[in-house]
């Protein structure tokens, strides 16, 4: 089966073909095509996106990157075209959408126009870890990987699931304020970093001393799975206040272990509380080398199994968007043509 997939939600305008075989029982992935047109530039003097700018973007670039994903389409036409509908800012979605609409009309007429959601997206790029000699991307013995304990973060979400098949999950726990991929960014800003603030927290943490100052983990203790980092967003900013000659590099180190420790330390409770056989990572802020490290290690100390997708596909793609659009295919899960800034995993 073959996708083509849209994806507009924030600010990055995604086109991707995927051939999408073996369904739920052992779903394979071919990316023949993966386009993104990053708006980083346009968006850092604003230190965050313009959600105006974005769609603006957005309006230029579907034509073009659709031209240049003709040549890989070729005389065979998709089957399906998957488009996310939400969440996200609103304007860019709908960019998505009209767009979709469209290409299927004029374009595909026969194929089936599927809404996605974003976050199930990210959700299933773990199917996009390991690519075989024929540079596929598979799971050998999927059963075996159930009940999972899935860390979903991005700058806009941090949940924690229970997965317990590729179409069955429950949310555990989510924060109840700002997303850990949001802290990043606000925590960079104070530092005098540019956007997107992740990388750059990364980049000088890898130069300083992880221990040097004790933030607090808040919530990390809870008995419950929910997150809080506005808290520790707080503590940065009144050490930074308190402290004018602070070392910037010692700050972005200590901030990150604080926050990756609170992800990691709930992820593991939850693995044991429900006995998972592995741990799923994805999100734009999987792409963090420290969090990815920190987990891999905690699954390994449990004997249980790690996945997170190859890096290209943690942030926002619309790879990851085919192969949830397969996935609400077979699940005979069609989700309204209509843009949902506020949908819901």
């Amino acid at each position: 089966m073959r996708i083509l997939s849209i994806e507009t939600s924030c600010d990055e305008t995604a086109l991707a073909v995927v051939e999408a075989t073996g369904g739920l029982s052992a779903p394979k992935f071919k990316i023949l095509s993966n386009l993104v047109s990053s708006q980083i530039e346009l968006h850092r003097p604003f230190g965050g996106v313009v959600p105006n700018i974005a769609k603006r973007e957005h309006l230029i670039n579907l034509p073009i990157l659709f031209d240049e994903i003709k040549k890989t389409l070729g005389k065979k036409l998709p089957d399906i075209v998957a488009v996310t509908v939400g969440p996200g800012l609103e304007p860019a979605l709908w960019t998505g959408v009209g767009f979709s609409k469209e290409v299927r009309k004029n374009s595909f007429p026969k194929a089936e126009l599927i809404g996605v959601n974003h976050m199930e997206g990210h959700l299933y790029s773990f199917l996009l870890a390991n690519k075989d000699k024929n540079q596929q991307f598979s799971i050998s013995g999927l059963k075996s990987i159930f009940p999972a304990i899935a860390v979903v973060v991005s700058g806009g979400h941090t949940m924690l699931l229970r997965v317990d098949s590729l179409s069955k999950w429950k949310k555990l726990g989510e924060t109840r304020d700002d997303a850990v991929g949001e802290a990043f960014d606000k925590v960079a800003r104070m530092l005098g970093f540019q956007y997107p603030g992740g990388p750059e927290i990364e980049k000088h943490a890898k130069l300083g001393n992880s221990k040097a100052i004790e933030f607090p983990r808040p919530l990390m203790h809870s008995k419950d799975y929910d997150f809080s980092f506005s808290g520790l967003k707080t503590s940065v900013l009144y050490y930074l206040r308190d402290h004018k000659d602070a070392n910037i590099n010692d700050v972005a180190a200590s901030f990150q272990t604080a926050a990756v420790e609170t992800l990691a330390k709930k992820a593991e409770r939850a693995a044991q509380e429900f006995g998972a056989k592995s741990i799923l990572l994805s999100g734009g802020v999987a792409a963090n080398s420290a969090l990815r490290g920190v987990l891999s290690n905690k699954a390994k100390e449990l004997k249980i199994k790690f996945f997170a997708p190859s890096f290209e596909y943690n942030t926002d793609n619309a790879a990851m968007i085919g192969v949830a659009g397969y996935m609400s295919h077979l699940r005979k899960k069609n989700r309204r043509i209509s843009a949902n800034a506020n949908i819901s995993l």
